[in-house]
Parts: C-alpha cells; structure tokens; sequence
C-alpha cells in the first residue's frame, strides 16, 4: 500500500495525522508542499480524488488568500489549481492520498485518515 501525505511539518493537524499512519505500520510517502510544490495538475488532481471542486482544497482564512490580487474565479478548476501551485500556503492541509484506489481525505480531523489505510 502506497500512501502518500502532502505535509506542513509546521501544522499540528499534518503532524498528527502522519503520527496515526506511521502508528498504523504505513510508512507513507512525504511530500512537504511548502518545499516540493506540486504542479497545478497534481492539484487538480488531489481535488479528484477527494472528490470535491478545487475551490474546497483553499483555505480561504490565508492571508496568502486574502491579501491576493491576483486570484482566478473560484469556479474555474484549473487556473485556481495553477494559482494555489504559485501560492501553496493556501493549500488545505494534510491531504492523504491512497496511492492504490486513488481515494483521499484531508485530515482534519487526523481521524479521517483511518479510513482509507486500513488493511
């Protein structure tokens, strides 16, 4: 099983949510977005897997957000993907992505990640 953690080392929620897959013997694969920003397609892509609109995976409370005078239309996926790419502090946070069935979860709360690593 291929687990995969988009990590802010900085976030309490982050850090919880990789203690529950590491206490559940899944040595995930850690990707810190705020060092290794994903392109706007993984993005994009991330927001699939959850299975929700790009504009969901924005944490809009930001000052990165806020202050902004460059954002796209929150209802255009791919130019707000790029954008987050180019601002990934906005990026919600932890996102978990069962490589496997290609399903993920933010963990918030760092319970919701259970469900996709179970055995």
């Amino acid at each position: 099983m291929t687990i995969t953690i988009y990590h802010n080392p900085r976030c309490s929620k982050s850090r919880q949510t990789l203690a529950l897959i590491k206490g559940a013997g899944v040595t995930p694969q850690i990707v810190e977005y705020l060092k290794d920003t994903p392109s706007g397609a993984t993005i994009a892509g991330l927001a699939a897997s959850l299975g929700v609109g790009v504009a969901e995976i924005v944490r809009t409370g930001e000052s990165d957000y806020k202050d902004a005078t460059d954002r796209p239309d929150l209802k255009d996926n791919n130019a707000l993907a790029d954008w987050i790419a180019s601002h990934p502090k906005v990026l919600q946070r932890p996102i978990v992505v069962n490589e496997a069935t290609g399903k993920a979860v933010i963990g918030r709360p760092p319970e919701n990640v259970l469900g996709i690593i179970e055995k």
